[in-house]
């Protein structure tokens, strides 16, 4: 989650028992102790001819992270190998743990068999901020991915639209080792997101969400590889955009409706299933909720089978 996800929350979800990533370029150098949380990178970034990617990734292996996650990349696995190598030289008895995430059954595949990442992340279609715009709806994704996995593959988490534990719970079943949650933790304290953000969110339904690079092309930011779009909050920046008015226009607009805080201009990322997160908690509280429902579920489904 760039531009939400730092270092309090990270470190609040896995102070509540899930593990918190936050998004690179946002760790400093501080602590030779392992942090428990790990740090996200957009390949695409790393890759661009002006990127220290070198540089980048050795300030969160410098400061032991347990975990770096890798996404939208065309040469992740040159990044994977770098860190398999830092591990190496530096002697590290606890490796760092790999995710990599995927779109597809054949991304997974690639992942898992050539690249022997320690951990998949399957997104599905519902997912909020960027992703694949062709990749299934999740249910469909995972289902997919478990069938053509190896009995000893990795674990595969699932990731889109997810904001409850019953939803996280249908997954366990489904056979996914875990879920990840981004929206959910949106709308809490410990995100960096805007007051005026979280306020739409929260306001917002389930039908309000839509996928699109107009965000993307408002900010400038179109270096996202083929077939990557973003999923957010519906508002007058996307209708404009979709009704031809002059980019120039647009974008005077958006960065206006930025600095007043406005939902109608500014960019929300956003899952599907934000309709049904009516309040802001803390992380821990969120996580703890989680679990409790998960369990809850969990023991009414394993009830249907006596």
């Amino acid at each position: 989650m760039a531009g939400a996800s730092g270092g309090l929350l990270a470190a609040q979800v896995t102070a509540g028992g899930g593990f918190g990533f936050l998004a690179a370029g946002l760790i400093a150098h501080l602590t030779e102790d392992p942090l428990p949380i790990g740090v996200g990178y957009l390949g695409w970034q790393l890759e661009k001819p002006t990127a220290k990617p070198e540089v980048v990734l050795s300030a969160a292996l410098d400061n032991h992270v347990r975990a770096i996650w890798l996404a939208f990349g065309n040469n992740l696995k040159q990044w994977i190998k770098f860190i398999r190598n830092y591990d190496a030289e530096h002697k590290r008895v606890r490796k760092t743990t790999i995710f990599v995430q995927v779109s597809s059954v054949e991304e997974a595949l690639v992942a898992s068999d050539e690249w022997n990442v320690d951990v998949l992340v399957a997104q599905g279609n519902e997912s909020g901020g960027h992703g694949c715009g062709s990749a299934p709806p999740l249910f469909t994704l995972v289902s997919s991915i478990i069938a053509a996995l190896p009995k000893d593959g990795p674990p595969l988490l699932a990731a889109g639209g997810l904001v409850n534990g019953s939803q996280v719970a249908s997954l366990l079943v489904l056979g996914a080792a875990g879920a990840v949650l981004g929206t959910r933790f949106l709308m809490t304290p410990e995100s960096l997101y805007s007051d005026a953000q979280k306020e739409a969110l929260v306001a917002a339904k389930s039908d309000m969400t839509v996928r699109t690079m107009a965000f993307d092309r408002a900010r400038g930011t179109l270096d996202w590889p083929a077939g990557v779009d973003g999923r957010g909050l519906y508002n007058n920046t996307v209708k404009d955009m979709d009704g031809g008015i002059d980019i120039n226009t647009v974008k005077e607009k958006f960065e206006q409706g930025v600095r007043d805080g406005d939902p109608d201009r500014m960019l929300v990322w956003s899952g599907m299933g934000v309709g049904l997160v009516s309040e802001v908690k803390s992380a821990k509280e969120v996580v703890q909720e989680l679990q409790d429902d998960i369990l809850q579920r969990l023991k009414a489904a394993s009830e249907l089978a006596r």
